[in-house]
């Protein structure tokens, strides 16, 4: 119960004295879980219903109205919101991380439009990962199995100054083919690489953050082509690609045990490629807080947000005059 969480209202509070429905996932939840991604380390939390639909393809959600285009769950991390402009949900397979970096992963059950925006209806769902300084020196994991193939992360983690501590990382697996309820081979299977760093600097009663990923998927899929003969369609294997990445930048000045201002933004590019298809997405966001006390009983915050979310769907190999 002195686990202290951020997403209720946006500072840091014990979870004892927090009235919303939330549930923390700890990085030592995750260890002894054997959970080699966020998305099976979901299923510890009560409330959340985590459904996989393929190898890549995943239906979460809170409180009912599940789906794989479920649009009505917030999934943040580090305060960065990770739904795609394409339908205002979350692709799982483009949210991914060194498991070993997350501190934690708030979970809370209910409204929180109010702190957290739209999508915020049925719940919200943020993924925190560590501070730099907590991350030093090197960490090498891999493994294997009959459907996790194969997995290996590199972390390395160093100081510039006392002040300036950095991590970078990079991962990487394949996953076999899942099945159909018939038994058959459905062609799903998924290899993917990541990379990103993250850099802390404190000065005084400021600290920047600057953190960035990139990521490249490459996930088998069967569509339906029509055919001559009966039944008409037939199946044909293809390879999509999913390649991306983002970048955040993070300004926290602490004025005082119950004051603070918080500046941050971030950019997000992805590129999917599924014949004879081209799907790019961009967001782009600013978010401003302050927080200060009011009398001596009371805390308010405010803020502003600004964002700005771009999808184009072209065919494939054309790319001019988008914007």
């Amino acid at each position: 119960m002195k686990v202290e969480v951020t997403s209720a209202s946006r500072h840091s509070q014990k979870l004892s004295e927090i009235s919303s429905a939330i549930f923390v996932i700890t990085q030592d939840d995750i260890r002894r879980s054997g959970a080699t991604s966020i998305l099976e380390a979901l299923r510890m939390a009560p409330g959340v219903e985590v459904a996989r639909v393929g190898t890549d393809k995943w239906s979460i959600s809170v409180r009912g109205f599940n789906g794989r285009f479920a649009n009505k769950l917030q999934v943040l991390m580090d305060g960065r919101s990770v739904y795609t402009p394409l339908f205002s949900g979350v692709i799982w397979s483009q949210q991914d991380t060194l498991i070993e970096d997350i501190e934690r992963i708030e979970v809370i059950r209910g409204p929180g439009a109010t702190v957290w925006g739209a999508n915020a209806v049925n719940g919200v769902i943020n993924i925190i990962t560590k501070k730099a300084a907590d991350t030093q020196g090197m960490l090498v994991t891999t493994g294997g199995g009959s459907f996790e193939q194969g997995f290996v992360g590199v972390r390395y983690g160093r100081k510039f100054n006392e002040d300036t501590p950095f991590r970078i990382y990079a991962k990487g697996f394949s996953r076999d083919n899942t099945t159909s309820l018939s038994g058959t081979n459905v062609h799903d299977n998924w290899r993917s690489a990541r990379a990103g760093f993250r850099l802390d600097h404190r000065r005084g009663i400021d600290q920047l953050t600057l953190q960035g990923d990139i990521f490249v998927n490459s996930i088998g899929d069967s569509l339906l082509q029509p055919s001559l003969a009966a039944p008409f369609t037939r199946p044909d294997i293809v390879d999509s690609k999913e390649k991306g990445g983002n970048i955040r930048l993070r300004w926290d000045r602490t004025l005082s045990e119950k004051s603070s201002i918080i500046l941050q933004a971030y950019y997000d590019r992805v590129n999917n490629q599924l014949a004879p298809w081209t799907k790019y997405a961009e967001s782009f966001d600013v978010d401003f807080r302050h927080r200060l006390p009011l009398f001596t009983r009371y805390d308010v915050t405010w803020g502003l947000n600004y964002r700005l979310c771009m999808a184009t769907q072209i065919p494939r190999g054309v790319y001019a005059g988008v914007e």
